[in-house]
């Protein structure tokens, strides 16, 4: 081997210690605090830890439930690192779930003798466009009356909750369900599943395909590059003959449009049906992903997937242990803090 090739293979381990070393210094970092929490409030530490990390691959029920996790998850996290591409923020990824969701639920619902063939696409995409749709707005709002959008979307994601509680409760109620719930959607508007036993469905595979195409989209195409220019700096952009108004505008429909596959996807492949409450915890979630991620796409999917493995873990943890669940909160926040620190300590250096 020569020395150029040995001095280039340095180059390139010293290029990824320093990419990773940061996340794994910030999670070293979070569960050394926590640990200390813990032993302070009477729990041992070691178990705790090795419950959230091991959770899901201990089981086959807990190593499912990781990716089912793991679905909505890279998806609100690209619902929020698109527009921060481009310079903007979208607070609003829990109304596009939502509306993506009803969409999806309408469609399923009223076409619901179609053959899967049809069906199924047709409710993905009523979901993406509903998505979109919702995130449109405040990216009219913005491009023509300069309306700020992170005020818009989080206000957005409150009509939403209305919006879900009457197609549920007013058009069509399933009045066994005890919850606002709707009828189930067509049979062929149910995503195929992967593994029947638990079930792991398809939408698996639609949503490393979304993360593969934002990554090709805004790290090697001329349209993503104009993106990533027009978020770097706008005036910039501009003097270059980049439509950054435009690119504003399309960086939030984007993420709603990943929003809205995210509720088409909860529809289609875990509940079939609309329910309230589907979205969760995700939007608090994606943000934290996507801020731990920095925007880099293709480091997000593993971020999210560490995430979601904490989120399964914490669930084993509180009834095992009875460990707040809110303890994996607070790993989840430090690693964000620990990340963002590494940023200063560079700067000043």
């Amino acid at each position: 081997m020569s020395e150029l090739t040995l001095n280039k293979t340095a180059a390139n381990r010293q290029k990824l210690l320093r990419q990773v070393g940061p996340y794994l210094a910030a999670v070293l970092a979070a569960f050394v605090v926590v640990g200390i929490l813990l032993l302070l409030m009477g729990f041992n530490p070691l178990r705790a830890f090795q419950t959230i990390l091991f959770t899901s691959f201990r089981t086959r029920n807990g190593f499912i439930q990781t990716w089912l996790k793991f679905i909505p998850l890279v998806l609100m996290a690209l619902a929020f690192t698109i527009p921060a591409k481009g310079g903007k923020f979208n607070i609003g990824g829990e109304g596009q779930l939502i509306m993506g969701a009803v969409g999806a639920a309408v469609v399923g619902i009223l076409l619901s003798d179609l053959p899967g063939v049809i069906l199924l696409p047709l409710v993905l995409i009523a979901g993406v466009l509903s998505g979109a749709f919702w995130a449109f707005i405040p990216a009219i709002l913005l491009y023509r009356f300069n309306i700020n959008e992170i005020l818009s979307t989080v206000l957005l994601n409150f009509i939403s909750f209305s919006v879900i509680d009457y197609v549920a409760t007013e058009i069509w109620p399933d009045p066994l369900a005890g919850h606002p719930t709707t009828t189930p959607i067509g049979a062929g508007g149910e995503l195929p599943l992967l593994i029947s036993s638990p079930p792991l469905h398809s939408g698996l595979l639609i949503a490393l395909l979304a993360a593969a195409a934002v990554y090709i989209y805004t790290e090697r195409t001329s349209a993503g590059y104009e993106l990533v220019a027009t978020g770097a700096n706008p005036r910039a952009a501009a003097v270059f003959g980049i439509n950054t108004s435009v690119l504003f505008l399309l960086a939030l429909v984007l993420g709603g449009a990943m929003g809205g596959l995210a509720g088409a996807i909860e529809v289609a492949g875990v509940h079939h049906r609309l329910i309230e409450g589907l979205q969760s915890n995700f939007l608090a979630l994606g943000i934290i992903i996507g801020l731990i991620s920095k925007g880099n796409h293709a480091i997000l999917p593993f971020v999210a997937l560490f995430i979601a493995i904490l989120e399964v873990g914490a669930s084993a943890m509180q009834r095992t242990l009875a460990i707040p669940v809110e303890m994996v909160f607070i790993v989840e926040a430090l690693i964000l803090i620990f990340v963002l620190l590494t940023d200063v300590v560079r700067a000043d250096d």
